[in-house]
């Protein structure tokens, strides 16, 4: 179907599916920072080369399942994600605990090739199946007043093992201002490559937001708030010096440990040359959106 979006990208721009489901193969001995994040580069991303099946399979970050980078991979199995359902609360007409099938019930799924880009500084191009979130907040009914969107990911203790030894303030929350929740790029995904999501990549529906990091993009979403206050999130709870609210893809603010104006492509290899990071992902339609704010000044 036609996008009401100017998309650059096709499936030639795409990471390999293998390169994809482990995105962490490069960043072995970084820093994680419980983000998931991915996103291609310039105007215009180019193919990656897929990494081996053992090196794609090895390194994730889901802190939920641990810190390590291959703890994901050998304890989202745990995840339970039938049945599944979704409460909507706050400022809405219609509040209520949906199962999901109910939610997303009489709306579009859509394709969506996105880049994505992660806060420490590495990118892919992943071929989305979501909905927009606009649909959903309009089905639910979004009252006068209403001024932001809050999001929380699941917590099964029993199944999650970085619950249990608290290495987050859980559960992982996220927000976003009205606005941006409902922009047309704004989507919550269901699947990828026509696959329903992989549990470490966020089972059964996740936030996919493409011109902010990745960590905003909030993973296996049990609760959805609308609101007239900003709402707290996670990265900036545990450390608001580094992550703020609004955390943007901003070339010309570095993380204040590392630069953000370029970044290493998943499936590139090691030792590939790094690419240019474009202002807002590569998304200048959002632009608007922050005009007279001080870009600086949100990271």
């Amino acid at each position: 179907m036609a996008h009401r979006w100017n998309n650059d990208l096709t499936r030639a721009d795409v990471t390999p599916k293998a390169a994809f489901l482990n995105r962490r193969q490069i960043l072995a001995g970084t820093a994680g920072l419980g983000a998931i994040g991915l996103v291609g580069t310039g105007a215009q991303a180019q193919t990656l080369e897929p990494n081996t099946l053992e090196e794609i399979t090895t390194y994730n970050n889901y802190y939920e399942f641990g810190t390590g980078k291959t703890d994901p991979a050998q304890n989202a199995g745990a995840l339970v994600t039938s049945p599944w359902s979704v409460k909507v609360d706050g400022m809405v007409d219609n509040p209520g605990d949906y199962a999901l099938d109910d939610l997303l019930a009489g709306l579009t799924v859509e394709d969506r090739i996105y880049r994505f880009r992660c806060v420490e500084a590495w990118s892919m191009v992943i071929p989305w199946n979501g909905i927009e979130l606009a649909d959903i907040l309009n089905k639910v009914g979004v009252q006068a007043g209403a001024k932001y969107v809050a999001f929380e990911t699941v917590v099964q203790p029993e199944n999650m093992i970085g619950v249990r030894r608290r290495v987050l303030d859980f559960p992982y929350v996220e927000g976003l201002r009205l606005d941006e929740a409902m922009h047309p790029l704004t989507i919550m995904a269901t699947g990828v490559y026509d696959e329903p999501l992989a549990n470490q990549c966020g089972a059964p529906i996740r936030l996919v937001v493409p011109w902010k990091y990745g960590f905003k993009s909030i993973k296996s979403i049990v609760r959805i708030t609308l609101t007239d206050q900003e709402p707290p999130t996670s990265w900036n709870k545990a450390n608001p010096r580094e992550y703020g609210f609004y955390s943007n893809v901003n070339p010309t603010v570095d993380h204040p440990r590392w630069s953000q104006a370029t970044e290493r492509k998943v499936g590139g290899g090691l030792f590939a040359a790094r690419q240019p990071t474009p202002m807002f992902n590569g998304y200048p339609e959002v632009a608007s959106l922050y005009e007279g704010m001080d870009l600086t000044a949100f990271y």
